[in-house]
């Protein structure tokens, strides 16, 4: 009895600080959850050779290097750009439009949307970062990416109402470049990983470091020679819209 008092008292008490704040957690689920609803996308897996690079935290000084590579080896990927660093290269967000690439919305400052962050929040570096990517490129974009890959139900519900789908990687192609592990480790994560319909993690804005730069010299050509087809998120996405298997025909329609 005094258990069961105690779990009333703790429920009693998060009522009040709901009530008090205006906040409340959001439900947080497994992959299998968001993946079955189609509101999250690890990767698209596919028959077809295609794969997806997607690079974060950018723009950068470093992005013109990595557009130049992309350009070399006919390749496109889609930039999930910070909001905050979007004016200083307005140029170079504009360059990535034109040569064909995506730009998606990170946030605007990096922000991680742990469970205790409110809805405000959220809601405000979405769309901050929305109306910059329109001003910018005159486009809008379906993808939105958190930082650090942290979705709950309120990231999840947001993005969807702003237009997006939340778009993470593949786990196996999390190539940690952000570390600076070192040009050998970065190449051997996606050349020994892989696999039709990935979505590759990478970034185009590390601080002191061109290792992803000096990566893509060596990972860009050998997937081609491999016959992989390099895409944005969006080609990656309508692929696996265009091999669905067309509905069988009812009696009588």
């Amino acid at each position: 009895m005094a258990r069961k008092r105690r779990v009333i008292g703790w429920l009693g008490l998060a009522c009040i600080l709901v009530t008090a704040t205006g906040f409340q957690q959001p439900a947080v689920h497994n992959r299998k959850y968001y993946e079955s609803r189609g509101e999250v996308v690890w990767e698209v897996p596919m028959e077809d050779k295609w794969i997806a690079l997607t690079f974060d935290d950018g723009p950068s000084k470093e992005t013109p290097q990595i557009l130049d590579l992309l350009k070399q080896y006919e390749a496109k990927a889609t930039f999930f750009v910070l909001g905050k660093r979007i004016d200083s290269f307005a140029d170079v967000v504009k360059r990535e439009v034109a040569e064909g690439h995506e730009v998606a919305n990170h946030t605007f400052d990096h922000t991680f949307f742990y469970s205790n962050v409110s809805w405000g929040t959220i809601s405000n570096e979405i769309v901050k970062t929305k109306n910059k990517i329109e001003a910018i490129t005159g486009q809008s974009s379906p993808w939105f990416r958190p930082p650090g890959g942290i979705i709950n139900d309120a990231v999840v519900e947001i993005a969807k109402k702003n237009g997006y789908t939340v778009i993470l990687w593949s786990w196996h192609q999390d190539t940690n470049d952000w570390k600076a592990p070192g040009v050998n480790a970065i190449v051997k994560k996606v050349l020994n990983n892989a696999r039709n319909g990935d979505i590759v993690l990478l970034h185009d804005n590390v601080q002191g470091s061109t290792q992803t730069v000096q990566a893509l010299k060596i990972i860009l050509p050998e997937l081609q020679k491999r016959g992989f087809r390099i895409v944005t998120v969006s080609e990656l996405m309508a692929n696996k819209v265009a091999k669905q298997p067309a509905l069988p025909e009812i009696a009588g329609e």
